[in-house]
């Protein structure tokens, strides 16, 4: 009997729906844009879809688990075709949706606001009232710098949700509006579906609902020419990614349209070295970073960089086996607090270092991003200000840590 086709990297949480324990699959790449729900038993089925399994082997499963309990070849086979007809297994299916929307998104000459009506809201003037709530208040009101003033060379803040990080946000905005306007942003941020890639290039105008963001396409072809391999073959990931969407939506309530942006995503941007080898001992990511620091040293540029990164993910939620208590909290700030002393140095490989020392145990997704901001702006900047830090639960078990710095 052949094998049953695999589900895909997708997220599952445990969930409640009519006061009945529920798993919920979401698909972060974003392939599948409904969350879908599962009761317990079609879960089980899901989960031993792992490209090995045929029917029966998953029946005979099911027994062992449920004492007997049986499971038809037709119930099999309704999870299976359900979770396909959704785009959630690896069958052909699903590659002629991938590739469909692949090709959809490296035609468009834009990349469209993913999130809006979904994360923040896609009207302008809720938009902007909703970010004003954490960004401009009378307790930390925004003051805008004279336009021409030196620009802030880098800034560290969070690519969370702005319901969970406003604070943050705010504090960070705030700092950079208070210098000059930039010329050009570049937006460091994290694939957290990860490809095989230490930088991913996007040279599309990045759509928000406050204006849409012109993207700097010469600066983007000179840092394409540092790339090994096609710097655009994985351009896809920026079609739902966060991390860089979220700041674009707040540089567009600073400055309107008249700010062009370089988006990029960090992923694989070291070696098998750990922490004994800097990533910039890594051949593509050094050659990368010498053009990108020659982009920030030109005398006339008005540039700054933004890392869009979290810090520490913590908890069941993300794989630990604990629950969040104050002894966590207080340990994962202790030790965020000593990769954060680095950035106030500034020192971008001893923060590597830093986080690297526990081999990332506690999941900084911003490693890369904050690292490659650090060693763009070497030489350039002499102190980091750390202007918030916060942390936020997770619904299904954890933690995740956040900061906002500014690097002057």
């Amino acid at each position: 009997m052949a094998a049953l086709p695999p589900l895909r990297n997708i997220e599952a949480v445990q969930a409640e729906h009519d006061g009945q324990p529920v798993i919920v699959l979401h698909d972060s790449e974003g392939y599948a844009e409904d969350q879908i729900v599962l009761s317990g038993p079609a879960f089980f089925v899901a989960a031993h879809l792992d490209g090995r399994n045929n029917i029966v082997d998953i029946q005979e499963r099911f027994a062992r688990q449920f004492r007997g309990g049986i499971i038809t070849e037709d119930q099999v086979m309704e999870v299976v075709s359900f979770l396909d007809s959704q785009g959630f297994l690896l069958s052909d299916s699903f590659e002629k949706r991938r590739l469909q929307m692949d090709r959809a998104f490296s035609a468009s000459p834009t990349r469209h606001a993913a999130l809006a009506g979904r994360s923040y809201p896609d009207d302008p003037d809720e938009l902007k009232a909703f970010l004003d709530a954490f960004l401009d208040t009378p307790e930390a009101p925004l003051v805008f710098g004279e336009p021409d003033a030196p620009v802030l060379p880098g800034l560290i803040v969070p690519h969370i949700d702005f319901h969970r990080g406003g604070l943050c946000y705010g504090a960070g905005y705030r700092a950079l509006a208070a210098q000059g306007i930039p010329s050009t942003v570049i937006v460091l941020g994290v694939a957290h579906n990860a490809v095989p890639a230490p930088f991913v290039l996007c040279a599309k105008t990045i759509e928000t609902p406050l204006g849409d963001l012109p993207c700097d396409t010469d600066m983007v072809e000179r840092l394409a020419t540092a790339c090994q391999g096609n710097p655009f073959a994985f351009e896809a990931v920026h079609r739902t990614e966060h991390s860089v969407e979220f700041q674009a939506v707040m540089i567009a309530r600073l400055y309107g349209e008249r700010v062009r942006v370089v988006p990029i995503l960090c992923s694989q941007i070291a070696g098998e070295g750990g922490c004994d080898a800097a990533p910039e001992n890594m051949p593509a990511t050094r050659a990368f970073l010498d053009v990108l620091r020659r982009e920030m040293e030109n005398p006339g540029a008005r540039v700054t960089v933004i890392a869009g990164a979290d810090l520490a993910h913590v908890g069941k939620r993300f794989g630990d086996p604990y629950d969040i208590d104050d002894t966590v909290i207080a340990s994962v700030r202790a030790r965020d607090e000593a990769d954060l002393a680095f950035v106030t140095a500034p020192d971008g490989n001893a923060f590597y270092q830093s986080v690297m020392a526990d081999k990332n145990a506690r999941r900084v997704c911003g490693l890369g991003s904050i690292y490659t901001t650090l060693q763009a702006l070497r030489g350039k900047i002499v102190r980091g200000d750390v202007l918030g830090y916060e942390y936020a639960h997770d619904e299904a078990g954890g933690i995740v840590s956040f900061t906002a710095c500014a690097l002057s």
